[in-house]
């Protein structure tokens, strides 16, 4: 009976340490992949806003109307859709979003942007299934970058009480939506 009390225990923490071994190679083999992850936070009027999305890189590329096609949902970064995560309801340009978890894919054009809010979470970023969006807004061109943006960026700007703008930034491209809090 001692036996089998002492092969239980063992295997027990035996599957522990696998589990936490492999979790840990997880966030490790994440971190060394060619686009890795990132995120974007803001604080809006004490209610957090977080985007986690996988930060490509230009290396060399022609990156809009080139490797990310114009006129059609990209995934808005690389690897996991991005997600974007609020406490509080929020307004996206012209559309209400509940507290909660959702994805971000946009639509890349030569005349203009639209960023699409999703509510299917937990797939990789090419899994796209427009019936679940939640809603698309048009997005406005920002100021040019002074020169090309290698790595892909998302930052909250210019954030003032419960307001903040959400951009996008790559290559010589800088979009932005309104987002604000809606307590």
């Amino acid at each position: 009976m001692q036996r089998r009390t002492v092969t239980k225990t063992l295997c027990c923490a035996l599957f522990a340490t696998l589990i936490a071994s492999t979790s840990a190679f997880a966030r490790q083999d994440k971190q060394s992949r060619p686009s890795p992850p990132e995120q974007a936070t803001v604080s809006l009027g004490g209610h957090t806003v977080t985007i986690d999305y996988s930060a490509p890189s230009m290396r060399g590329r022609k990156i809009f109307g080139g490797l990310v096609p114009y006129d059609k949902e990209w995934r808005t970064g690389a690897n996991e859709a991005t997600t974007i995560k609020s406490d509080v309801n929020l307004r996206i340009g012209n559309l209400g979003v509940p507290a909660g978890t959702h994805t971000l894919y946009s639509i890349p054009g030569e005349n203009g942007w639209t960023l699409i809010v999703n509510n299917q979470t937990g797939q990789w970023g090419t899994v796209y299934d427009q019936l679940k969006d939640l809603g698309r807004v048009k997005m406005s061109e920002g100021a040019m970058p002074s020169s090309p943006v290698e790595t892909f960026q998302i930052k909250f700007e210019d954030t003032k009480d419960l307001s903040t703008e959400l951009h996008l930034q790559w290559e010589t491209t800088n979009v932005y939506v309104q987002v604000t809090a809606v307590p």
